[in-house]
């Protein structure tokens, strides 16, 4: 689905209000389901996750953590659901191979995270977990799971967008939040703030109250691709959480964008969709542009001609070294870690 706009206002809609009692309903059930027990892993685990749907930017947070973490010696693997693909289906855990599996099996940010690290798919996150840990992986990061109760979390970062924050304030459908804030808070290590907004700064103001500390970041577009594309007609497409914020990452670079089309989250372009982007870029004499996810899932269902072209983005922090200091701090001492992990931090 695409998450409405009426999500992110500062204060509910009436429709949001309306909706409100279905959204408390919801919150409780996730926040009783937050508070049960979990289990340890064989590993430190680092969960990346947000308070809200949508996209704030785990992926490229756990990217950025798993380079992080190699450079400090580690062995990280990656912990997702698959959500999107079938490989998670029968309940057990699968590795992510590159030279076989598709988006439709893997899901697509699997398949960027498997370019970085060992990439493993459960429902079950003890079972994925187990399956890295036998394969020498000493630092799983969960790509999601802040509401998993699955595994205890040695550190839990909280990724947030700094435009939107937690948008209205309620929870889903009234709102964007997974789960009502106050259930969320004690589970968080510390927030990852990503772009700027007084939205985000409310949300930074409300961490630093509550002893949590806050880590500002960006989401930097690959600079050879965008060299590809200044001085050329662009048709911008997306399929994810805020497609509006990958059109404002082009427009802010100075690429000309002549169209653009929004998808829902994670969506599978059908044969007329692709066979439009197609024809408006030929028509327009434009050329198509996507996320790196989008290519993933859909890339390969283009003609040659006008096959899209992907722009990574990568996280990069305002203090990565103080960063760096606080993750190691957490997730135990530098180097390698070797052997079973110590008893968890924070939950």
């Amino acid at each position: 689905m695409r998450a409405p706009a009426f999500w992110w206002r500062s204060s509910p809609s009436l429709l949001a209000l309306l909706l409100s009692p279905i959204g408390w309903i919801w919150g409780e059930i996730a926040g009783r389901r937050m508070q049960r027990s979990g289990q340890d892993a064989d590993a430190r685990v680092l969960c990346i996750g947000n308070f809200t749907a949508g996209g704030a930017g785990k992926t490229p947070t756990a990217l950025a953590c798993a380079a992080i973490l190699s450079q400090q010696g580690y062995k990280p693997a990656f912990l997702t659901r698959g959500y999107g693909g079938t490989l998670a289906r029968d309940g057990a855990a699968h590795q992510v191979d590159l030279r076989s599996h598709l988006a439709g099996q893997a899901g697509d940010e699997p398949l960027l995270l498997a370019v970085r690290a060992p990439t493993y798919i459960a429902s079950d996150r003890l079972k994925g977990a187990n399956a890295a840990t036998a394969m020498g992986a000493d630092v799983l990061v969960m790509d999601d799971g802040l509401q998993n109760p699955g595994l205890n979390k040695d550190l839990t970062l909280v990724v947030a967008d700094g435009e939107t924050g937690i948008g209205n304030g309620l929870c889903i459908p009234a709102g964007p939040l997974r789960a009502p804030l106050a259930l969320q808070w004690p589970k968080a290590g510390a927030l990852v703030l990503i772009g700027s907004g007084e939205a985000g700064n409310r949300l930074a103001q409300q961490a630093v109250l509550l002893g949590k500390p806050v880590f500002r970041a960006s989401l930097e577009p690959d600079p050879d691709v965008i060299a590809q594309l200044r001085g050329k007609r662009v048709i911008a497409f997306a399929g994810i959480g805020r497609p509006d914020k990958f059109f404002a990452t082009l427009q802010n670079a100075g690429i000309e964008i002549v169209d653009a089309f929004a998808f829902a989250d994670h969506q599978t372009l059908d044969f007329g969709e692709i066979a439009l982007l197609q024809k408006t870029a030929l028509e327009m004499n434009a050329h198509l542009v996507t996320t790196e996810k989008d290519f993933a899932r859909v890339g390969a269902d283009f003609d040659t001609g006008t096959k899209p072209l992907a722009l990574p983005v990568t996280l990069l922090f305002e203090d990565p070294s103080g960063f760096t200091r606080f993750m190691m701090r957490a997730l135990g001492s530098t180097g390698a870690a070797g052997g079973r992990k110590k008893p968890p931090q924070s939950r």
